[in-house]
């Protein structure tokens, strides 16, 4: 198994940046594709990013497209999201979240190793 622990999240101006990092235990982190996902208050965890075990292939949701980044450090086990151009309707719960199984899809059930989370909250 994996475990993860997300760090980063805060509090934020709209317009403002944060940077999301996952720090993965276990060797075989490099073999995982890996996500980010968010709960927001009273709605459904939804996807913001994902990332291929190589970095070579990136999906992003269209609310978060040319504002987020999505990014990894195999050499260190940790995942990034680079937030940019915040708004309030960005605030939420953010996961970290991996995929040992291949599957590489943008949805809750295909990641099976969730972190605790860590609290965006973006403010008008």
């Amino acid at each position: 198994q994996v475990q993860l622990v997300e760090s980063g999240g805060g509090l934020v101006q709209a317009g403002g940046s944060l940077r999301l990092s996952c720090a993965a235990s276990g060797r075989t982190f490099s073999n995982y594709a890996m996500g980010w996902f968010r709960q927001a208050p009273g709605k459904e965890r939804e996807f913001v990013a994902a990332i291929s075990w190589s970095g070579g292939t990136r999906y992003y949701a269209d609310s978060v497209k040319g504002r987020f980044t999505i990014s990894r450090d195999n050499g260190k086990n940790t995942v990034y999201l680079q937030m940019n151009s915040l708004k309030p309707e960005d605030t939420a719960v953010y996961y970290c979240a991996a995929d040992t199984r291949g599957l590489f899809i943008t949805t809750n059930a295909g990641y099976d190793c969730w972190g605790q989370g860590t609290q965006v909250t973006v403010s008008s």
